[in-house]
């Protein structure tokens, strides 16, 4: 009911590259009272979007569509996109999104001569990928569509390029085809095949050998052993610019016979730690989130028996390549207050700050009295109903801009509290209440608690007054239940709400399970009496291990008890019982221990049977192997004359844990064969343990091994947290994946992150083998969002969920003020003081100290 200017809510990115067959969609959303309506600018002038059957904007929304499947093209709609959504309250406006098609050109015709080359001379395939939007993945195939195999002697540079260092004999074929995958158009386009013949000497007869002269190119001369020179980069120095956050990758290949192998050094410095990275056989040199302080010169070595190459790049690494832009928050005024808005803008350059007014630059836009601009700060004095507005404040430098609105919104409102009349309130005796008056009002409205229908005003040290209007009893006792009533008042009226407050009695176990010893085969009973409030309906739950009863008609469980019939080994362990209710929960836990020996003999009148554990499995066979299923069949062993009750299923992964066994699933005892899940990027061994009333046998001899293919993960890191150890950063950490969870080679992680509440892009770089990464130069104590994805060789896991960190906090910007003292007697003395605003805190607020 109450008006608002408008503000934009969701929009496409600045750089918004879209796939050409499909139609284009610039996302444009914002919410206000009344709601707002949407227009568009392309290129800086109005764009009529009615005059074009083609596109349609949304119901109740800005967003736009573009109709390309149904004849349209997307080389007709490229250019620079603004939304401005308007109501009577102001505008706001998108960042400028520039609308430009994937493109994935077809590889140009052009003639391939065959490469005839001598073995152990070097060699380098051109991959010469067609310039595309955005650029292409390379990589290398055959016929087969077979990745070609890399190693230390034969690897793919970072310009797509295929690099021999030296020949053999097996290099010899006629499919050496690159690869070239647009990932926007999900297309892939190839090279044609790139053949090589490599000619040995033992091959060549001597008819052939007889009529080459030296200089020949396949030469006649024996192979050789040759130093080391540098494929790539060429000469003995190069240079290299990089942005500071940015991943820095510098690259040596080398030729030689032995393969040379590569050593990186800094020249005065070490390599930093913990953001120093080798990939393609140390062949190139990966350093993530680069400062200034990383520049420097970087020196290659390759280095075989006969001696070395070397190469210095000088690298330089230049100022942000992002402008931090702290949040402007909208501001709510009454007539004749006064108030600020703040942009402040850090990055080198130092940025640019301008100020637009409902989109319009501010120079030029509509005069307000109670307006003043001073740089990045907007001061506003004796404001009036007509100077609501959205304000634009744009940060830019030469590496790009940031553009943020708030809102200045000048309300006369009375009192309104927001809480349901008679809402109830339950707690627990001696634990805190919390009774809500959520209000608005403007001006701001001051809130007022009493309890009963006549009561006097709540003051007092029992009390914590909160400044969202809700009163805290941080010991409710029987007696604090009741009518509580809040008062709502301002200069325009004033509004009262009363809630009511239940305490309870709390959830006791007046009679605990005890630890119990129990020969196999006897019964057991575990006691849990409660005692609770008679007004709340308690449900009691059993745990074993912390993990639900066993599905076993042996477990009886009672109001008052849990009993075990005919106790075996496998009942060993401990037992919880659980007590909840709506408002509490309580438990107690007693350990089981079951004694007796692993064989047992049973008389009668005519024979002595042994009962013992059973005899392996054995025989294990793997059928119907898939992607991510196998079958395992197997024989039982002699079952010693106690029926065999189930089968335990294990594996070990010998490409990641080699030497371990995992649980993997049981079966029951007359069940042969299984059909087992598989994860891709294992190495599967089975084995199978057989189980009766007295035990579980040996296990059995392991099964052939079956190695899955790989995969994309399909899974995304645990226990994602973001806490700043420092005033200016954020240590994002996260649980690894297990080796098995990787399902495929080259496990990495793509670390993304964004401050929270400001219209700001993800930032992201992908890291290997850590859990943690330090996002510096952030503002102290603001929330960001954070998620981490895995990824590996073959693609991307599924979108990971965001979670919420903050930067690191730093000391409160002020003490406590209007601090007073009043002395009751000789050994007692009341301090009071003001709470020390929110803003000013820049952490958690731990306490006061006095």
């Amino acid at each position: 009911e109450v008006s608002q200017p408008p503000t934009i809510t969701q929009q496409s990115p600045k750089d918004y590259i879209v796939d050409p067959r499909e139609n284009i969609v610039i996302q444009c959303e914002a919410k206000g009272k009344p709601p707002p309506s949407f227009s568009w600018t392309r290129n800086g002038t109005h764009f009529d979007i009615d005059k074009d059957a083609q596109i349609t904007m949304k119901p109740n929304s800005g967003t736009l569509v573009i109709n390309i499947m149904n004849g349209g093209k997307a080389e007709a709609y490229e250019g620079v996109y603004q939304c401005t959504a308007r109501n009577e309250r102001g505008a706001a406006i998108s960042n400028n999104i520039v609308i430009r098609p994937s493109r994935s050109p077809l590889w140009t015709k052009e003639k391939l001569e065959p490469n005839q080359v001598r073995e152990g001379d070097s060699l380098v395939l051109h991959c010469r990928p067609p310039v595309g939007l955005p650029p292409p993945i390379i990589f290398w195939m055959d016929n087969a569509f077979q990745r070609l195999p890399q190693s230390e002697r034969v690897s793919q540079g970072l310009n797509g390029d295929l690099y021999f260092s030296n020949v053999q004999p097996e290099d010899t074929r006629e499919d050496y085809i690159c690869y070239a995958r647009f990932n926007h158009t999900q297309t892939i386009q190839q090279k044609q095949p790139i053949s090589v013949k490599v000619f040995s000497m033992d091959s060549l007869n001597d008819t052939i050998a007889a009529n080459l002269s030296d200089t020949d190119i396949y030469g006649a001369k024996p192979v050789t052993e040759r130093q080391p020179i540098l494929l790539t980069p060429t000469g003995s120095t190069s240079t290299k610019v990089e942005l500071r956050g940015n991943v820095l990758l510098l690259e040596c290949i080398a030729a030689g016979l032995p393969t040379p192998v590569i050593r990186w050094f800094k020249e005065g410095g070490e390599l930093p730690a913990n953001r120093t990275f080798f990939e393609n056989f140390k062949k190139t040199l990966k350093i993530i989130d680069v400062s200034e302080a990383d520049s420097g010169n970087y020196k290659c070595i390759a280095r075989n028996i006969l001696g070395s190459a070397q190469h210095v790049i000088s690298v330089t690494v230049k100022g942000n390549t992002e402008i931090m832009l702290n949040v402007i928050l909208n501001l709510v005024l009454s007539p004749g207050e006064d108030g600020t808005l703040i942009c402040r803008a850090n990055g080198n350059p130092k940025p640019n700050i301008s100020w637009l007014a409902n989109g319009v630059p501010i120079a030029i836009a509509p005069e307000d009295p109670s307006r003043k601009v001073d740089g990045d700060t907007i001061i506003f004095s004796h404001v009036q109903e007509r100077s609501s507005a959205v304000y634009q404040c744009n940060a830019s430098n030469e590496y790009g801009y940031l553009l943020a609105n708030a809102f200045v919104n000048v309300l006369a409102e009375p009192p309104r509290i927001l809480t349901p009349a008679n809402k109830l309130y339950q707690v627990i005796a001696d634990s805190p209440a919390l009774l809500d008056c959520a209000y608005f009002g403007s001006p701001k409205p001051e809130i007022e608690w009493f309890k009963g229908v006549k009561g006097s005003i709540l003051r007092g040290n029992e009390y914590v007054f909160h400044d969202n209007g809700t009163l805290e009893i941080p010991v409710a006792q029987k007696d604090s239940a009741g009518t509580y009533t809040c008062v709502a008042r301002n200069e325009l009226g004033k509004i009262q709400n009363e809630v009511q407050l239940e305490v309870k009695d709390p959830t006791m176990i007046i009679k605990q399970p005890e630890y119990k010893v129990i020969q196999r085969y006897g019964h057991v009973s575990f006691e849990c009496i409660i005692k609770h409030d008679s007004t709340l309906l308690p449900t009691v739950i059993w745990l074993k291990d912390n993990d639900e009863l066993p599905d076993d008609e042996r477990f009886l469980v009672g109001k008052d008890n849990l009993t075990i019939m005919n106790v075996t080994d496998k009942d060993d362990g401990t037992y919880t019982c659980i007590v909840n209710t709506t408002l509490d929960s309580v438990s107690a836990s007693a350990v089981l221990t079951v004694v007796g020996k692993n064989t047992l003999k049973l008389y009668d009148s005519r024979t002595v049977f042994n009962y013992s554990r059973p005899n392996p499995p054995f025989d294990l066979e793997l059928t119907g192997q898939l992607e991510r299923s196998v079958e395992l069949s197997w024989i039982p062993g002699d079952e010693n004359n106690s029926p065999i009750t189930n089968f335990v299923i294990e594996y070990e992964d010998g490409l990641h844990e080699p030497g371990v066994w995992h649980y993997q699933t049981e079966v029951p005892g007359t069940q042969t064969t299984v059909q087992l899940k598989l994860s891709p990027y294992v190495n599967y061994s089975f084995r199978v343990i057989a189980v009766n009333e007295i035990g579980r046998s040996q296990p059995s001899e392991p099964s052939e091994q079956y190695l899955t293919k790989s995969a994309n993960p399909d899974e995304n890191p645990s226990n994602v947290h973001g806490v700043g150890s420092e005033p200016d950063n954020l240590v994002i950490t996260w649980e690894s994946l297990k080796g098995f969870q990787s399902n495929g080679p080259g496990l990495q992680y793509k670390v993304s992150w964004r401050q929270k509440d400001v219209d700001d892009e993800w930032t992201s770089v992908v890291v290997a083998n850590v859990s943690k990464y330090i996002v510096s130069g952030t503002p102290t104590f603001v929330p960001y969002e954070i998620k981490v994805q895995a990824l590996n060789d073959l693609g991307y896991a599924p979108e990971p969920s965001e979670v919420i960190g903050h930067s690191g906090e730093d000391l409160p910007m002020v003490a406590p003020g209007n601090v007073q003292v009043h002395v009751i007697n000789s050994t007692l003395a009341k301090v009071h003081w003001d709470p020390v605003p929110l803003k000013t805190l820049r952490g958690h607020l731990q306490g006061y100290k006095v």
